[in-house]
């Protein structure tokens, strides 16, 4: 499918580097410092015992790349923006930076996380937990849904760091309940997600009240100039860590397409695939909540057992269906963008694609979900003939050719 992009093509691969190198070269060159040292083990980082023998029990063996870079200069206090596709170990880089500089010593927050979501701010408070469970880490994350008065009475009995949604952290540094005083680390995760999700003000509301003094480390999948230009505020000679968007690849993740030319019939070529998709765990993305529910009905009176998730549940509902997930009771989920970043699932092996993302950069978000680590997994997207310029455009956007699925998938898991 190489040759032109189609008429009305969403995304545009020379704007984007344009935009992206007049905002690197017009003071660019002063205001990134670049870092290319790179450590093969995590021994060889310099990091406390007692923070390796966390990384260790967590089941990591060898730095991903990002790992490799990133992990030190986040230990030396350096401001760092690091780019890095999903799944490629983001959250351990700044939980090991963080846990590395904390002073154990005092029961203060000194480490202050954003999340653009409930589900990965969880996620990113049970990493941290598990990757500082010999330091003695105390952590809360601190989100909406919650009762704000369990979130004080946390607070107040003191923990070293804040995981959270900006909402929440916001209000409960304008509560007092989270004292700002000793905050000298801010970490804003997914930050692409985070501005195009309107976040951009409670960001900057939320910064103003910080110490002026404080390292601030911003990750992403994708660095939307928006994002980069935001950093400039409140960075200072930030060391840039970047996988390109050429080398973002999605290794060990089999992609396919099936042609299913109307929307009518997505329904019937799911069903052909349950069985399929019961062997192992697989994750079902729609583009809106209404059609989670619209499909789960659907799904379930052909007595096929799913679960679903989305952002009108209550987060106590979405906690037991991830739960049910996790555990592997339940092995059919079927969700939407929302909450892509927040399904951190390790068995999940097939993930489809039942609409295509809006975006190109979500089907990154979405897929990276399946083959993390290095394991391999399989994407299936279904096609109406209305898709197929966002399909090209995705195959553009990562240089990749998405074959037509084969007959034998279920080999292929």
């Amino acid at each position: 499918m190489a040759g032109l992009a189609p008429e009305g093509s969403q995304f545009d691969a020379r704007q984007y580097d344009t935009k992206m190198n007049e905002l690197l070269t017009s003071d660019g060159q002063d205001f990134f410092t670049s870092y290319d040292e790179v450590y093969d083990s995590f021994d060889a980082m310099g990091l406390q015992e007692n923070l390796l023998r966390g990384i260790y029990a967590y089941g990591f063996e060898k730095p991903s790349a990002i790992q490799q870079r990133g992990i030190v200069p986040f230990c030396k206090g350096l401001d760092v923006i690091q780019q890095a596709q999903s799944g490629t170990g983001k959250t351990a880089t700044f939980c090991s930076g963080i846990l590395q500089q904390l002073d154990y010593s005092v029961t203060e927050c000194q480490a202050l996380v954003l999340a653009p979501t409930r589900e990965l701010a969880q996620q990113i408070e049970k990493v941290m937990r598990a990757l500082g469970d010999y330091l003695g880490v105390k952590v809360h994350a601190c989100v909406g849904g919650t009762s704000v008065r369990e979130d004080q009475r946390i607070l107040s009995s003191g923990v070293h760091v804040v995981v959270g949604t900006p909402g929440r952290v916001f209000d409960m540094l304008r509560r007092q309940s989270l004292r700002p005083d000793y905050i000298k680390m801010f970490v804003l995760d997914e930050a692409d997600e985070m501005l195009s999700r309107g976040f951009k003000d409670q960001i900057y509301d939320i910064f103003q009240l910080l110490p002026s003094k404080i390292q601030v480390g911003v990750f992403s999948a994708t660095m939307p100039p928006e994002a980069l230009e935001i950093t400039r505020k409140f960075m200072n000679k930030p060391v840039r860590i970047l996988v390109k968007r050429d080398e973002l690849t999605l290794e060990g993740i089999k992609q396919f397409h099936v042609n299913v030319e109307k929307e009518e019939w997505k329904l019937d070529t799911l069903c052909d695939l349950y069985e399929t998709l019961a062997i192992t765990q697989s994750v079902i993305f729609v583009n809106t909540r209404r059609k989670v529910d619209w499909l789960t009905d659907k799904m379930r009176s052909r007595d096929h057992t799913v679960s679903a998730t989305h952002g009108d549940m209550d987060q106590n509902t979405r906690d037991i269906i991830m739960r049910e997930f996790r555990s592997g009771s339940s092995r059919v989920l079927i969700t939407t963008d929302l909450l892509a970043r927040g399904i951190d699932v390790q068995q999940v092996s097939l993930v489809i694609n039942y609409d295509l993302p809006t975006q190109p950069e979500n089907y990154l978000h979405r897929i990276g979900r399946s083959g993390r680590f290095g394991r391999k997994g399989v994407a299936i997207n279904f096609v109406t003939r209305d898709d197929e310029k966002m399909l090209f455009d995705i195959q553009k956007f990562y240089n990749v050719i998405i074959e037509e699925l084969p007959s034998n998938v279920a080999e292929l898991l």
